[in-house]
């Protein structure tokens, strides 16, 4: 971990215009209040800052952005502060503010007859989904972080999570943004139209920029009906030949009813039984591979219970699966959805772990695991893969633990090793490197080699179109 320096002081001009503007709530300067922004989730950086500034308005930050401009003060936004990739973390320098969108919470508006509602940046993802669940519908976006992550973050990191298989990532969620531009300027795109063809989408520009052109104050967001029936199925498999095999049998029956197929190796499920209070393996003997398979519909009377119970037959009787459990409560199925769900907790209890969030085409998947797994067993003896993910949407975390009784240290200073480990074979299967995570920090020196050339210059020039003096987030994307 990086040594950190003594914060630069704003210059005191700045900072009576800042604390004129955003009033006593809206800047924080005291160490203390500023700590816990300063270092991300994984702990893998440490940075320094002088001050939080936490607008209450898209007013208030529009003038607070302007003043650092006018000052080149560079500017980090800061969500739920969840980044697996340091997106959201300031530099040791001292010298980058920390920008806040946690009081910009509001629900704005709600219309379940055009099945949209418009929210406010720092509103928290499972607030939002309640906020559909009590007009009759549904917001789907859901993932491990979704009581901490902002609707902010996750459409500045087009955030993926479970339901992608049937409903896209977050920019498939969403219909208009409302922006702040490195300047001060205000873009209200906040409409809420499925069809409007007038130049350029600059909205999908801000989606998946991590911060870098902007910041995203608030969004018009797509909702949809809600289930009226689900199915959770927990499944021993043979293989990962067989897990996508199961896959192809629900999607060839019913490729709508399809929520989320997640595949979990092994040793992931052992370390969450492991690790997490509450969690025990649902069937009856322990796999080296299995599947989460979520159903859901709108319609009261679909029938996912025989239609799972047919496949999952089928499946058996093939030599694809080996054991089932079918959630037969809400309870039951939201404690086969916690093995999932628990994986990154129990990997951290476990001792340190190497992320790789990577995605190659679907039926590439189980290859991409088997080939990662060996190769990253011979690169370090005594490490262990930790597969886990949306097989559906072609998305795994192929996550290595350390060895038992390791230094964490030693091994995490491994980390791009292992990192390139993994890359060299996804880039060789047709994949990427970073699925649903985003660049970040992390991953900036992947950039040139994956998307240099031509497409890494459009990047470079969009940057310096919106953001010449390079003030938003700098250091992160872009190499």
């Amino acid at each position: 971990m990086p040594d950190t320096h003594a914060p630069a002081p704003l210059p005191a001009a700045l900072l009576s215009a800042l604390q004129a503007v955003l009033g006593p709530k809206g800047l924080l300067t005291d160490p203390g209040d500023i700590a816990p922004a300063l270092a991300d989730w994984r702990g893998l950086y440490q940075g320094a800052s002088p001050a939080i500034i936490r607008p209450g308005s898209t007013q208030e930050l529009a003038a607070a952005v302007r003043l650092c401009a006018r000052h080149e003060v560079a500017m980090v936004p800061q969500g739920g502060n969840t980044s697996m990739v340091g997106g959201a973390t300031p530099d040791e320098s001292g010298r980058q503010v920390v920008v806040s969108l946690a009081r910009l919470n509001r629900i704005r508006a709600i219309d379940p007859v055009d099945m949209t509602m418009t929210v406010e940046a720092g509103l928290v993802l499972k607030a939002a989904q309640d906020a559909a669940t009590g007009v009759d519908c549904l917001f789907p976006l859901s993932l491990g972080a979704e009581g901490t992550a902002t609707i902010g973050g996750v459409l500045s990191t087009n955030a993926g999570g479970n339901t992608t298989v049937r409903y896209g990532n977050a920019r498939e969620l969403m219909l208009g943004l409302e922006m702040v531009l490195p300047d001060g300027q205000v873009i209200d795109g906040l409409r809420a139209l499925r069809k409007d063809n007038t130049g350029y989408a600059l909205r999908h520009l801000f989606v998946g920029a991590e911060g870098t052109l902007g910041f995203i104050t608030a969004a018009v967001l797509r909702m949809f009906p809600r289930a009226r029936e689900n199915e959770v199925a927990f499944c021993a498999v043979r293989d990962e030949e067989a897990a996508l095999a199961l896959f192809r049998r629900f999607r060839d029956r019913d490729e709508g009813a399809v929520r989320a197929f997640e595949y979990l190796s092994g040793i992931g499920v052992d370390l969450a039984v492991k690790h997490i209070e509450g969690v025990t393996l649902p069937v009856s003997e322990r796999a080296d591979h299995y599947v989460l398979v979520d159903l859901a519909s709108s319609r009261p009377e679909a029938g996912l219970r025989p239609l799972a119970e047919a496949v999952l037959e089928e499946a058996l009787e093939a030599g694809e699966v080996l054991d089932a459990a079918i959630g037969e409560s809400e309870g039951q199925r939201a404690a086969l959805w916690r093995i999932r769900e628990e994986h990154p907790e129990a990997q951290k209890r476990e001792g340190a772990s190497v992320k790789n969030d990577v995605s190659v085409p679907v039926s590439r998947v189980p290859e991409m695991i088997r080939r990662c797994s060996a190769a990253l067993a011979a690169l370090i003896p005594g490490s262990r893969p930790v597969p886990f993910g949306h097989m559906g949407d072609g998305n795994i975390h192929m996550n290595l633990e350390q060895p038992e009784g390791g230094d964490p240290a030693a091994f995490l200073a491994r980390s791009h090793d292992i990192m390139d480990c993994v890359n060299e074979i996804v880039r060789e299967l047709g994949g990427s490197f970073s699925a649903e995570h985003g660049i970040g920090r992390l991953k900036t020196d992947m950039m040139e080699s994956w998307r240099g050339g031509a497409e890494l210059e459009a990047m470079r020039r969009i940057k310096a179109a919106l953001d010449p003096a390079g003030l938003m987030n700098p250091g992160k994307v872009l190499p």
